[in-house]
């Protein structure tokens, strides 16, 4: 039950604005497409999400503490604030899909009502992620993560602080671009097996200050051959001299290595029975 009035709804025509407005520069994002929107946002609007920002010890977090990833995480909407979820709600909407694809150029958007890996994050002083390429496919839902977006909450932050998203090249020779994660700044991005990201570096803000974002994702049933590298796997995770975190993906290699032993008879009746059920 509602207990205040929500008096904010994206403007189409805005939208519409901004994705016309960047369209070439995100297709030109160099080390691969993005697109960093400053003032994303009426700022008033985003002070009152931050004022429902739950603190480390407020809710009850999902806590990442490894050795290529320290931070926090939360999608469940019964912790948020009734205006976190209504923008993260607009956020998922047919008006929000519209500006997303015609800001990327990707077609056919699906979003993900269960916010999977999405929703809240919170970074406490120490904390990190490094380099990684994203978990390629929805965990519930048979659908390709193809974009990020990420929408910063951090006010008065400080250069010293660290914290930027580093975009990497496609070799991991080297980062490319920082993007410091400064209030209202709005980063989205194109997701693949290619597309290395991550702040690796922990973060060095005094107690108490964490780096606080919304994060949503976008997918589609079926992706472009060259955006993969192989089939189904997690978030891998890569120092910064691009040797890759072997803890990072045992779920998915469990899985494949199953896969492997499974007659190909078996998978072929399988993928019948699921595509004549959901076409019913």
């Amino acid at each position: 039950m509602m207990t205040s009035p929500l008096t904010f709804c994206l403007n189409p025509e805005y939208l519409d604005d901004v994705a016309t407005k960047y369209h070439e520069e995100y297709l030109q994002g160099n080390p691969f497409p993005h697109i960093v929107i400053d003032n994303f946002l009426p700022n008033n609007i985003l002070e009152e999400i931050l004022e429902e920002f739950p603190s480390p010890e407020q809710i009850n977090w999902k806590k990442y503490d490894k050795a290529f990833e320290k931070k926090l995480g939360s999608a469940s909407e019964i912790q948020m604030g009734e205006k976190t979820r209504f923008l993260l709600y607009q956020l998922n909407s047919s008006i929000f899909l519209n500006f997303i694809e015609k800001l990327t150029g990707v077609q056919q958007l699906i979003p993900d009502p269960f916010f999977d890996g999405a929703g809240l994050h919170q970074i406490q002083r120490g904390g990190f992620l490094k380099l990684h390429i994203d978990f390629n496919k929805h965990h519930k839902l048979p659908l390709d993560r193809r974009i990020n977006l990420i929408l910063y909450l951090n006010q008065d932050w400080k250069e010293e602080y660290g914290g930027a998203l580093e975009l990497w090249d496609q070799e991991l020779q080297g980062c490319v671009k920082k993007i410091p994660p400064l209030f209202n700044r709005c980063v989205i991005f194109s997701t693949n097996d290619f597309t290395y990201h991550g702040h690796p570096e922990p973060l060095n803000c005094p107690e108490g200050i964490t780096r606080k974002s919304i994060a949503l994702f976008y997918y589609s049933n079926g992706r472009p051959p060259e955006e993969v590298n192989r089939n189904t796997h997690g978030s891998d995770f890569y120092t910064n001299s691009g040797e890759l975190y072997r803890e990072t993906n045992k779920k998915y290699q469990g899985r494949n290595l199953i896969k492997q032993f499974i007659p190909p008879i078996i998978v072929d009746i399988k993928n019948y029975i699921s595509k004549k059920s959901t076409s019913q």
